[in-house]
């Protein structure tokens, strides 16, 4: 092995019993027989003031909101593949501008108010207007700005609903999965306005760090498992553990790895770290070069230096993720391999190439990682220099390109491949300043060809085929690495029972339940 020795040490331990924490998607087991609660409290960081889906992408919100509104197509479970949800039927016009969706019969939001078209088409028009597109808004991010790709929204029949297009848009379907586009219905109260939805819940109590959803009578996709979910702010591991071990809570989800291993779950997400090669520098202008590091990385190392805060990724889309392209490990290789291609590739002895990092420490210690990468490039005589910097200095020298290799992150947005693969990929993002999103700077025309092929065509089969094949071309090149993707982390107590995480981090909580040995609490 080419690890040191406190690596494979602390390899060989790793091996011999096991990650500290299972990546399972099945919450852990309860005792037979119990009795049934149903409140069920759950931890989160920053539990907001007021519900709206259109405020953020991540956190606590939208998994809040995913309880509380639907959305007109669902992902699937443990993926980011699309199923029908309020609309049961879609198509889209030959020039892919009209996408027409026909709504689910008998839906009603909370406040007793039936789904139609025109409910649709107004809840979509107030994501249209300037106050609901700001800089943390999900809008902006998922199509394209503002007002973007979405040039019209119309309700030609009371079951029919129809987004009209500036452009054509295929990853549409994707993101609106996303609960930051979900349905919502405005009503005005003394206070403003107050959004309903038509999810398994609704809130019936919001206050400072708190917020009470209780199960929706007659909600369309079945009677939720628990009655009650609750969510409280709660931000650290010291407050989760007392509360989970009083039992005054149930379910925690942290920003990043708990300590406590027992009780401890775990999905792989949507934010991958990469390696981002100048290509238009020397060495590693070279693929071969390129191809070398990437053949020195071993993954069983590199798992060791990520500890509990993410996985290595051996593709370049994470697990969950439609179209992601099987087989064909990018990271490690024989030494052989790698001697093979820096011969060919001619690594050079000065000046020694640097590796450009963000200061970082949690939950994943990227300068410790860099540490690590270091190691095992210079172990097959490829030298680097490590530059830690803080993270708005490396966005300037990422957008500038003033770097020889960095790491970097980037997140599958909405779950669509072609939100992560164009940015990083294609001629287009390849400019420099602070509109940068290519920063290897690497220029290809036929895969530029296929991934805009690929952005327009909305047939899904054919689209993923292109992306696949996208993939392909990019592990042959490799103007940038995958190297790990983030977990999703949860903490639960041993009574919890049917929590399932989801790639996005939007976890569908109706599932829940609360076995309490002795009968119901």
């Amino acid at each position: 092995m080419r690890a040191p020795s406190v690596l494979r040490a602390l390899l060989l331990g790793v091996l011999l019993f096991g990650p500290p924490a299972a990546l399972s998607a099945q919450g852990p087991g309860a005792p037979a027989g119990a009795g049934v609660r149903r409140e069920v409290r759950i931890g989160v960081p920053g539990v907001p003031a007021a519900l709206d889906p259109a405020a953020a992408l991540e956190g606590a919100v939208p998994l809040i909101a995913r309880q509380v509104f639907d959305t007109l197509v669902a992902y699937r479970e443990g993926s980011t593949d699309v199923e029908p949800a309020l609309a049961t039927r879609w198509s889209v016009s030959r020039d892919g501008l009209v996408w027409t969706f026909t709504l689910r019969d008998g839906v009603r939001f909370h406040d007793g108010a039936p789904l139609t078209a025109a409910e649709v088409a107004a809840s979509f028009e107030r994501y249209l207007r300037p106050e609901a597109q700001g800089a943390a808004g999900v809008w902006p991010h998922l199509l394209r700005g503002a007002p973007g790709v979405v040039k019209e929204v119309r309700a030609p029949g009371p079951r029919t609903f129809q987004m009209v297009l500036a452009q054509p848009y295929a990853p549409l379907l994707t993101v609106l999965a996303h609960t930051g586009l979900a349905v919502t219905r405005a009503v005005a109260t003394a206070d403003g306005v107050r959004l309903v939805g038509s999810g398994p819940y609704r809130v019936v109590d919001a206050s400072a760090g708190r917020m009470a959803l209780e199960a929706a009578p007659g909600a369309w996709g079945g009677t939720p498992r628990a009655e009650r979910l609750v969510f409280l702010d709660v931000g650290t591991d010291e407050q989760a553990e007392a509360e989970l071990d009083a039992r005054s809570l149930d379910v925690w989800f942290p920003a990043g790895p708990p300590r406590r291993t027992e009780g401890a779950l775990s999905v792989p997400g949507l934010r991958v770290g990469y390696i981002a090669f100048q290509t238009e520098k020397e060495p590693f202008s070279r693929r071969q070069i390129r191809r070398a590091v990437a053949a020195a990385l071993d993954p069983a190392v590199l798992g060791v230096a990520l500890e509990r805060a993410a996985v290595p990724l051996q593709s370049f889309l994470p697990p969950g993720v439609w179209a992601r392209r099987e087989g064909s490990p990018v990271l490690g290789g024989s030494r052989e391999t790698v001697k093979a291609l820096l011969r060919d590739g001619g690594w050079p002895k000065e000046p020694v190439p640097t590796l450009l990092v963000p200061a970082e420490d949690r939950p994943l210690n990227l300068p410790r990682l860099a540490e690590t990468l270091q190691i095992l490039l210079g172990s097959d005589a490829m030298a680097l220099r490590v530059q830690v910097e803080p993270e708005p200095t490396v966005r300037t020298l990422l957008g500038g390109g003033a770097f020889d290799l960095a790491l970097a992150e980037a997140a599958v947005l909405g779950g669509d491949p072609h939100l992560f693969l164009f940015p990083l990929s294609t001629s287009e993002a390849a400019v420099k300043g602070p509109r940068a999103l290519n920063y290897s700077f690497y220029r290809n025309p036929r895969l530029d060809d296929v991934l805009i092929r690929a952005s327009q065509l909305a047939y899904r089969p054919e689209r993923r085929r292109l992306y696949q094949r996208a993939q392909a071309i990019l592990a042959e090149d490799l103007p940038w690495i995958p190297i790990y993707v983030r977990l999703h982390w949860a903490l639960a107590r041993p009574e919890v029972r049917g929590l399932r995480l989801h790639p996005t981090g939007l976890h569908r909580l109706d599932t829940i339940t609360l076995e309490a040995a002795g009968g119901a609490r």
